[in-house]
């Protein structure tokens, strides 16, 4: 078991601070291989934790391609700049009509579009508008984990926590919709009391940007992915073929009409993640084999039994911290697998969600999405230290995660 632990904690260590500079993915997958040639885990085992992540995998290539195709052709430069021009000169209509596209883009593309691909947009809109771009920026990384549990399509994180029993779009609305509310409410009044003086001035206004035919097509493959996906949840389909499919066609069809294959699109989608969500799963794989995801299923089956609603606060604010330890990655899926084991009241794993979802906005480490933020604004030539993110998410994560997961036990 020491092995195992130390192993899946060296590697997970590797993802979060990349040392040398190495992809996550080497790390991740150079955990699962040495648990491999160690004899830890089976390759029978290995192999079948791997395929465990197939509506996943198809999720992320899914929204990979839409977001490559609509970042090619400028629609989310277009948004942004559409924000700019009906800021009408305010630094502060300028921050919330960028906190709201956030919220539209993490709803509806997941948490990864919005960090990663709105945040060189909101970049340059910054610079156009003449404002200092902090505070926007981190409006950019904290919504895409405070929205992220509005719609199940919202954090690929959700499809992890839930594996096959994802919630139909009616109950998941019902458990949600008001605590993703308030921690939206929390975050917003955080970050506008932080950045209070910095968003006192002016901005320059927008000059407008035309939207090209390849970006509408763009759009409307965006649109109509959203569209797809809602009635997905509503029905209760599984999410991945449906989204794989959507951003396939999207980007066949901006491609051709810029008289393109899809290869060269193909080539820019970043499939490094998707040998890094399979090397976590491999690793949680063999966690679940020393024993320790039982024994943690154990102590929420008791706690379930003796006080469910202690029970439930408690845990999803234990794995928001824990995600901030470890990445809400392999946090995610070893409470999805904690779940599996103990098959705890729907209260509590509503309550586990939310905190692997918003839990990581309290650090730089806390999400991959933040993670790939940091590289995103490191590339502008901003840069955010790991104390600097923790005063600010200090200041909007506690009161939102208590009001989130509060009001959820409140409604139970």
């Amino acid at each position: 078991m020491i092995a195992t632990v130390a192993i899946c904690a060296g590697a997970t260590a590797g993802v979060i601070a990349r040392p040398f500079r190495w992809p996550e993915a080497i790390w991740a997958v150079g955990g699962a291989l040495l648990l491999l040639v160690t004899g830890l885990i089976a390759p029978g085992a290995a192999w079948g934790a791997v395929l465990k992540g197939s509506d996943v995998y198809l999720f992320l290539i899914g929204m990979m391609l839409l977001s490559e195709a609509a970042r090619e052709q400028g629609v989310f430069d277009w948004v942004a700049n559409l924000a700019a021009a009906r800021a009408n000169g305010s630094a502060t209509r300028l921050f919330t009509l960028v906190f709201l596209t956030g919220v539209v883009v993490t709803t509806f593309l997941s948490n990864d579009a919005t960090a990663v691909v709105l945040t060189p947009a909101v970049y340059a809109v910054a610079r156009q508008a003449e404002v200092k771009p902090l505070p926007l920026l981190f409006a950019c990384a904290l919504v895409a984990n405070a929205a992220s549990f509005v719609l199940p399509i919202s954090n690929p994180a959700n499809l992890v926590l839930y594996a096959s029993d994802l919630p139909r779009l009616g109950a998941w609305l019902g458990a949600f919709a008001l605590p993703s509310v308030l921690a939206l409410v929390a975050t917003y009044a955080g970050l506008r009391f932080l950045f209070r003086d910095a968003l006192s001035g002016t901005a320059a206004q927008g000059e407008g940007v035309s939207l090209s035919t390849g970006g509408r097509l763009a759009l409307i493959g965006i649109g109509a992915t959203a569209t797809l996906l809602t009635i997905a949840s509503a029905v209760g389909w599984d999410l991945g073929w449906p989204t794989f499919g959507a951003g396939l066609a999207t980007a066949i069809a901006v491609q051709a009409r810029a008289g393109e294959t899809p290869l060269p699109l193909l080539r820019r989608v970043s499939w490094s993640v998707l040998l890094l969500v399979a090397g976590l799963f491999v690793m949680v794989e063999a966690l679940a084999e020393t024993g320790l995801i039982q024994w943690l299923a154990t102590q929420l089956m008791h706690g379930a039994a003796t006080d469910l609603r202690a029970t439930a606060a408690a845990a999803g604010g234990l794995l928001a911290v824990g995600s901030n330890a470890i990445n809400n990655l392999p946090a995610g899926l070893i409470a999805a697998q904690t779940i599996a084991a103990a098959h705890p009241p729907k209260l509590i794993v509503d309550a586990l969600l939310i905190g692997v979802d918003l839990g990581p906005n309290l650090s730089i480490t806390g999400s991959l999405a933040t993670i790939l933020w940091l590289i995103a604004i490191r590339r502008e030539g901003e840069d955010v230290s790991f104390f600097q993110f923790l005063r600010v998410g200090v200041v909007t994560t506690v009161p939102a995660l208590i009001l989130a997961i509060g009001v959820r036990v409140l409604l139970g």
